[in-house]
């Protein structure tokens, strides 16, 4: 990973952020770190009225977002729809002046093998996943080079092609990766506008609805909290656009780079062992004592 600039007083202050999937989980928890400095938010989402399993709406986030101090703007957007997500970029721009960031959240996953993946599922996820995440990025491009210091973040794994990673759910890896590969891409892509396009990854779960779906409480307990995630986007969002680009970030060592020692506080019940996330590369080891009950 190339050398991070600690971010210091930096601050994200006054910046229109555009975040995919922000009603609830790592998007919500991105978008209220940034509106504490009184940032920009604008929540593209499909979750309009109250989920029978998941919590939180485009309203409720909104209102979370103004609580910590951000100004938001709730848009029912599916980013399957080409239409749907120009408008909604259109809309932001327009509202808060321009837009200043992207943050490609979104996601779907089916931890399911080859025979048990039907083809509806294949598609919602390469559909959400890989299309989604192009789509949103090529609507914000234009706003984005008109930014001082624009920034392009997935919530997307490093490209490591080890067959362990595809082998037990083949249909998400690839979708999954589909989202890393834009950032591959794009970073080289646009070097030259300045716009910055980075991957972020957690390297444990994180306790968020999809954890209580996959696996529930006793699941939920080995994981580290959302805003392990959000304070390591911060640190990235915050760095210079044309010095930090193309790198695939896991959210400890961009923690750990910026000065932080005690991870404890971001465990669920520090109490109990991690679970580690899918795709972390053997060769980016966690920072040290960073892991386990003694971190």
């Amino acid at each position: 990973m190339a050398e991070l600039k600690t971010p210091g007083a930096n601050s994200l202050a006054g910046k229109t952020l555009f975040i995919t999937g922000a009603s609830r989980g790592i998007g919500l928890a991105i978008a209220k770190r940034a509106a504490a400095d009184g940032a920009n938010i604008a929540i593209a989402a499909k979750t309009d009225q109250p989920h029978p399993k998941l919590p939180g709406t485009i309203h409720t986030a909104a209102a979370e977002v103004e609580a910590a101090g951000g100004r938001a703007l709730p848009l029912v957007c599916d980013i399957r729809d080409e239409n749907a997500v120009e408008a909604a970029v259109r809309r932001t721009a327009e509202h808060f002046g321009g837009i200043d960031i992207c943050v490609n959240n979104a996601s779907a996953i089916s931890l399911t093998k080859t025979p048990d993946t039907p083809a509806k599922r294949y598609d919602l996820m390469h559909q959400i996943n890989g299309r989604g995440t192009f789509l949103v990025s090529q609507a914000c491009i234009p706003y984005l080079k008109q930014a001082d210091n624009p920034h392009v973040l997935n919530l997307s794994p490093p490209l490591d092609l080890q067959p362990k990673w595809f082998a037990p759910h083949v249909a998400y890896s690839m979708a999954k990766y589909n989202m890393s590969l834009c950032v591959l891409g794009m970073a080289e892509e646009f070097r030259d506008d300045g716009i910055a396009f980075n991957a972020l990854w957690p390297r444990t779960g994180i306790a968020t609805a999809a954890i209580d779906l996959i696996g529930g409480k006793e699941l939920r307990e080995h994981c580290r909290t959302p805003e392990i995630v959000s304070d390591a986007a911060h640190v990235i969002l915050t760095q210079p656009a044309r010095e930090f680009t193309g790198q695939f970030c896991m959210d400890d060592r961009v923690l750990a780079d910026a000065g932080v020692t005690d991870f404890s506080v971001y465990a669920v019940d520090p109490s109990q062992e991690l679970w580690p996330d899918f795709f972390v590369p053997d060769d980016l080891p966690p920072p040290p004592g960073s892991m386990g009950n003694t971190s």
